[in-house]
């Protein structure tokens, strides 16, 4: 059966049957749906937290199936690079491995295994597609995915913080955000957020007071406070006070969370930025800091105290480096510090192989816990906002 001459009928047949479906009967809808489509074979992987290996999802098969290094396999390189990998065919299979994405937000990969037919590329893409929603929103009523993902135990502050989230990587035909947090099961006061409508994007980024339960829960009211200020209709400034006076009324003068909050207007590219307490933004060009945007440091937030915002013009792909203090002050065996010129040069050196954001996000990571053997001693956070463009062309994914 082809699925691309019956897609609507099978995507149709799919999505009723998954509405009754709990995350562990995925494999057997992608077993039957891949059928569908002439595959032999069909298994998920997702991202493990840190991104360093694709972990198989159980199956109906009862094939044994161990985890993929990302670095090193086809599988790996197609969740690197967005591109369908496959291995060459031979007499009786070949084996292709499709990104499964939400959005432009990696998920994971499928391993699909067919015979002698050749693939449909286009029913391939559409399968996975259509894998990525069924990821997506079962997710929320079982705990099957979370636990493939999970390769050590999470503490409550990270399963706090993980939940407030978005997800670490959006994209249109005008920006991309992508981020990524460390240690990933051992979260304590960082967190961001964003928002992107049709004129304009907010961004936040958090590094709440200690490392602990209580810097998650700190954070966590920031986090609220913020978004629910934007919904109400807030500015940079006023959202700054709601989150003052949230983190002041819940926690007293003792407790307080350093913060950027930022507005990038998609039409001009005109930034508007205000910084509490905070290591301030980058300005990248051409894979180069060509300002660091200070503008007026005020006091943290939950101390009192009015932000001052600042503004920037920025030029088609340039990118804005968020960060908070544990990135560049995580420290080596050796005493050395990560430093901002390590940050910036990585930055540089993925842009210019021309790798997508989230991959530029994901070797950072490594990089910092690499740099520190894997022990942060503070929370390390990273998010890059690039504005392509008014008029760019639409992302590859």
């Amino acid at each position: 059966m082809s699925l691309r001459g019956h897609r609507p009928d099978e995507a149709a047949r799919l999505v009723d049957a998954s509405h009754l479906a709990v995350p562990d009967d995925v494999p057997t809808l992608l077993a039957e749906f891949g059928g569908s489509m002439g595959a032999q074979d069909v298994a998920l992987y997702l991202v493990d937290y840190e991104q360093r290996v694709l972990v198989p999802v159980p199956g109906i098969s009862g094939m044994e199936r161990g985890e993929v290094v990302i670095d090193a396999t086809l599988a790996g390189r197609c969740y690197r690079t967005l591109d369908i990998q496959q291995t060459a065919p031979d007499e009786d299979h070949r084996r292709l491995w499709v990104p499964v994405l939400d959005g432009v937000e990696r998920l994971g990969v499928l391993e699909l295994t067919f015979g002698a037919v050749d693939p449909d590329m286009d029913e391939v893409r559409a399968f996975a597609g259509v894998v990525g929603e069924l990821v997506v929103t079962k997710q929320a009523y079982g705990d099957l995915f979370e636990r493939v993902r999970r390769r050590q135990p999470m503490s409550v502050a990270s399963e706090l913080a993980w939940q407030l989230l978005p997800p670490l990587t959006f994209g249109t035909d005008r920006l991309v955000i992508s981020g990524v947090l460390a240690p990933v099961y051992d979260l304590g006061g960082d967190c961001f957020d964003y928002s992107v409508d049709a004129r304009s994007a907010r961004i936040a980024l958090f590094d709440a007071m200690g490392h602990s339960l209580e810097a998650g829960l700190l954070a966590s009211v920031a986090m609220a406070a913020c978004r629910n200020s934007r919904r109400e209709g807030a500015d940079l400034a006023g959202s700054a006070e709601a989150i003052d006076r949230a983190i002041a009324d819940q926690f007293g003068p003792d407790r307080f969370v350093t913060a950027v909050l930022a507005d990038l207007e998609l039409a001009s590219g005109r930034l508007r930025w205000a910084v509490a307490g905070h290591p301030p933004p980058l300005l990248l060009r051409d894979g180069r800091i060509v300002k660091t945007l200070i503008g007026d440091v005020t006091p943290p937030l939950g101390i009192g105290g009015a932000v001052v915002v600042s503004e920037e013009m920025l030029e088609p792909a340039d990118r804005v480096l968020f960060f908070t203090d544990g990135v560049v002050e995580a420290r080596a065996a050796d005493g050395e510090f990560f430093g901002v010129e390590r940050l910036v040069d990585l930055v540089s050196r993925t842009s210019a192989a021309a790798m997508p954001a989230p991959e530029t996000m994901r070797r950072l990571l490594h990089a910092i816990l690499d740099h520190q053997e894997g022990a942060l001693q503070d929370d390390a956070t990273i998010v890059v906002v690039e504005w392509l463009g008014p008029a760019s062309e639409l992302l590859k994914v």
